[in-house]
């Protein structure tokens, strides 16, 4: 008895164990394709661009062919799905035959593909950059930003077969545009492809909007007077007015570049190098964009000021006066000078030798003495940034001594709060 119940303990065993492993091969053969993936060889080398492109068509019409259906189903006609993807993508194909598909079934079943190339293949790539409507400099910058836009059509074709370039205009110009975005985002690109063995390409960029319509110059210097630079402003403009048409977020990105640039040109005149004049220029970008330019020298300070007081006279009973200083610097913190005030109304020139001590960059003690006058002055100057100034200075002959504090409204124009022992009142200074 007990082995009669050992023998039937061992056969449920063994049933169970065989209906458990025939339902399993009862799903996996139920199982249905649910995703194509697919491979692209040939004996030479295929831009990887090209085959990605390839692999993506072959995957599609595996997915068309495959998708959904019964894996036992396809293994079965496994030989005949292979004709059809074979003579499908031989058809989309040009400048290759399709020498042989293997197709691997399963959930995720694999399409490999062997392709034969066409007699001609393009052994080099030649890419001729045209930039369009843009000044020398400009295109130059562009052409510098562009320098290696040739990788991707060489990327894209070399090796190809000639007859198959024109089925890689599509992944070229996604390609193209994605080195634009990086390279020149500011510029447009459009291409035209001549094949053969030595491939050439005519590469065209063009100008984005927004683009610089309009620019306003400005020249100033506190070195020399404002009005000797009206000598090379039609120079200056001329050389700024080159950005008109130039898109604005190109003119942002290089901008460093165009302010040395045109700080470099204005530099290089004969009488900049004279007096030793350094440019500094500011871009202001936009559609409607403002030029700073500032030339100043360490070496001389050329100054020529207008003073108008009002409701005040000195002793000769002038209230207006034009005064020139002429100073050399011997040393950064060192100047002599020569200064001659001359008052309108009479026309009385004075004249007085000085120096000048640069305690700091913004503290200055100053001696002049008055040749006319026979007088001694002392004083000094204080500056608070680029808009006040506070000033003194002491006459020794007659003992007075004028305070004044100075705001700058703007490059041409100041106004001064004058104090002495007797009188206060208010001046006007203009800087020529």
């Amino acid at each position: 008895m007990k082995g009669m119940k050992k023998m039937r303990r061992f056969f449920a065993a063994f049933f169970a164990v065989v209906i458990w492993l025939f339902g399993a091969s009862a799903v996996q053969a139920a199982g249905t394709v649910d995703e194509v993936t697919a491979g692209v060889e040939a004996a030479a080398p295929i831009p990887v661009i090209v085959r990605r492109r390839m692999e993506t068509t072959v995957s599609a019409i595996g997915l068309q062919l495959l998708a959904g259906r019964r894996i036992a189903d396809v293994e079965t006609a496994r030989a005949q799905q292979e004709a059809i993807i074979h003579e499908v993508f031989d058809k989309v194909l040009v400048g290759y035959s399709v020498e042989k598909v293997s197709l691997s079934v399963g959930e995720v079943s694999r399409i490999e593909v062997r392709l034969a190339p066409w007699a001609d293949v393009i052994h080099a790539v030649h890419v001729e950059v045209t930039v369009e409507g843009m000044p020398a400099p400009v295109e130059e910058m562009a052409r510098r930003d562009l320098a290696d836009v040739g990788s991707v059509f060489g990327a894209g074709m070399s090796g190809l077969p000639v007859a198959a370039s024109d089925w890689t205009n599509g992944v070229l110009k996604r390609s193209l545009q994605e080195y634009m975005d990086a390279h020149l985002p500011e510029f447009r690109a459009d291409f035209d492809v001549e094949p053969g063995s030595e491939t050439r390409v005519a590469l065209t960029v063009y100008p984005r909007l927004p683009v610089v319509r309009t620019v306003d110059l400005s020249m100033r210097s506190d070195s020399i007077p404002n009005f000797t630079l009206l000598n090379h402003r039609r120079f200056m403009q001329d050389n700024v007015n080159m950005l008109i048409g130039v898109p604005v977020a190109f003119v942002e990105r290089h901008q460093t570049e165009f302010e040395e640039m045109f700080a470099a040109s204005l530099d290089s005149k004969s009488d900049f190098h004279a007096l030793d004049l350094h440019t500094k220029v500011s871009l202001r970008p936009g559609c409607d964009m403002e030029v700073m330019s500032r030339s100043d020298t360490k070496k001389y300070l050329i100054r020529l000021e207008g003073w108008a007081d009002v409701s005040h006279k000195d002793a000769d009973g002038n209230s207006t006066m034009f005064r020139l200083h002429a100073g050399k610097r011997f040393s950064p913190r060192d100047e002599f000078f020569v200064q001659t005030d001359v008052s309108p109304q009479d026309m009385k020139w004075t004249w007085a030798l000085g120096y000048t001590r640069h305690l700091a960059d913004a503290t200055r003690f100053i001696a002049r003495y008055d040749i006319r006058g026979e007088k001694m002055i002392l004083g000094g100057e204080q500056e608070f940034g680029r808009k006040w100034m506070l000033r003194y200075e002491y006459r020794w002959t007659d003992q007075r001594g004028e305070g004044a504090l100075r705001y700058r409204l703007h490059d041409f124009l100041s106004l001064e709060y004058v104090i002495d022992k007797d009188d206060n009142w208010l001046r006007v200074i203009g800087n020529f």
